[in-house]
């Protein structure tokens, strides 16, 4: 895009990127001096020169060799920025955000599995943005500002109509879907994580509930009417969800077993009946948001339960693999306290649990060893390992972990050893957890992202 059509000038040369963080920058970008959560953009003007920025966006004066544009309110200036460069309309998309602490990749996959037939939708969210079945990579949840525009604007290209968007807490805090106006956004549960950033349970409450603040006009919130987190939601249009009788879709007649989940919610003195093939007590929530999001959008009640029926399984979700073995195997992203508990509750049934997981360095440490309690009660079979050590020693994270323990465990730090060694062990009345990263492509290792994914050591391990 010519510089003359993101400003008034008679400049002429191309501009072939907007970001606003100089490690970004390549040939012929914009480079936007924002003013960060936690550091100032302007100071790194001279490394964006260098990697390559040929004009400068700026809100103090700056001496350098590029050419320079002042602008007020420079962080809602760069939204314009991205939406002018991607060229990205108010009425674009039908915009739908979800939240909470767990839940949010697969609540927001079925809504968008339920949505896609019947009408061309992105999922933008941890996996990356679906487009049907093409596939676009993300480095976060919810993409900075410039990404997501960016990606918006693939979506646009797709003649997509509807987006559904996983929003984290973090994203919210630094202000990432600035510019979006969802008409319903929705709440899953809010349990205690992220406290590194936000500080206290408070801070992080408030920020989740940020989200409210990007509704359009008449927008709708619909949020887990079981969570004391939750309840405090001050908001007109407003719908809640959960076992609570009180609720606005409740759920009640929950029968489960291995492939199938069956329950029913009654709305507006409607009872509908849903069969489901993602199991567990914590999706049948996931289920009920999806659907209350998916009727509150208009929707037919028969157009949603058949496509709940039809669900495909969500990637490093409760995702179980067949590779032949005659045990079961399930790759899960759980790495809080609330998703442990649920994916292991999910399979009480089995007569050997076996479970690998391990803590992510960097964060938390006063979770780790509530986390590893309900590990070591809830599984036969226990194996620490690592998951994005960062800076830390993987031992004392698993230190943290196993806490004063007087149950055996087993200590394997390297990942792809601890998984081929639940393999070795697991017989045919067995399950395999392997918890806490999912269908992640990357292992955390000080400041590097070096290349690593559960699926693929599975797999390879089979052939």
């Amino acid at each position: 895009m010519n510089i003359n059509k993101l400003f008034n000038t008679d400049l002429d040369f191309t501009i072939e990127g907007i970001v606003d963080d100089s490690r970004d920058v390549k040939e012929n970008y914009l480079f936007v001096a924002t003013k960060g959560f936690n550091v100032d953009h302007f100071d790194y003007i001279d490394k964006a020169i260098e990697n390559g920025a040929v004009a400068v966006v700026a809100d103090r004066e700056v001496e350098c060799n590029v050419p320079v544009f002042y602008v007020e309110n420079i962080n809602n200036y760069f939204v314009k920025l991205c939406r002018t460069y991607n060229n990205i309309e108010d009425d674009d998309f039908n915009y739908i955000g979800i939240t909470g602490t767990d839940g949010k990749t697969t609540s927001t996959s079925i809504i968008h599995q339920i949505m896609s037939l019947s009408k061309k939708s992105a999922l933008i969210g941890t996996n990356g943005m679906f487009i049907e079945d093409e596939h676009f990579g993300t480095n976060n949840t919810t993409p900075c500002i410039s990404e997501l525009y960016n990606v918006l604007g693939v979506a646009k290209k797709h003649d997509c109509k509807q987006i559904v968007m996983e929003v984290s807490s973090e994203a919210l805090l630094h202000n990432r879907v600035d510019g979006i106006n969802y008409s319903i956004v929705g709440f899953t549960n809010i349990t205690e994580d992220h406290l590194n950033i936000h500080g206290t349970i408070d801070n992080y409450i408030a920020s989740k509930l940020k989200l409210i603040d990007y509704l359009s006009d008449n927008g709708i919130v619909i949020y887990n009417g079981d969570d004391v987190n939750l309840c405090q939601i001050s908001y007109d249009n407003k719908y809640s969800y959960g076992v609570n009788n009180d609720c606005d879709f409740t759920i009640s007649d929950i029968v489960e077993n291995s492939k199938n989940v069956y329950f029913k919610i009654k709305y507006d003195n409607v009872i509908y009946e849903i069969e489901s093939p993602l199991v567990g007590l914590y999706n049948v929530y996931n289920v009920t948001l999806a659907f209350a999001v998916c009727l509150l959008s208009g929707l037919t009640s028969n157009f949603i339960i058949d496509a709940i029926k039809n669900l495909k399984p969500i990637l490093g979700r409760r995702e179980s693999l067949d590779f032949g073995q005659d045990y079961e195997i399930i790759l899960d992203y759980a790495h809080t306290f609330n998703g442990i508990k649920n994916i292991l509750d999910s399979v009480k049934d089995y007569k050997k649990i076996i479970t690998v997981t391990g803590a992510a360095g960097g964060r938390e440490k006063e979770k780790r060893g509530k986390i590893g309690k309900i590990v070591l009660e809830k599984s036969d079979v226990v194996i620490f390992t690592m998951d994005d050590p960062r800076y830390e020693s993987v031992d004392s994270i698993i230190d943290d972990l196993a806490g004063n323990t007087t149950k055996d465990y087993f200590r394997i730090k390297d990942r792809v050893e601890a998984i081929h060694f639940a393999f070795s062990i697991a017989d045919k009345d067995s399950v395999v957890l392997i918890l806490g990263k999912g269908r992640d492509n990357y292992m955390a290792v000080e400041d590097k992202k070096l290349p690593y994914c559960d699926y693929e050591v599975i797999k390879d391990y089979f052939k």
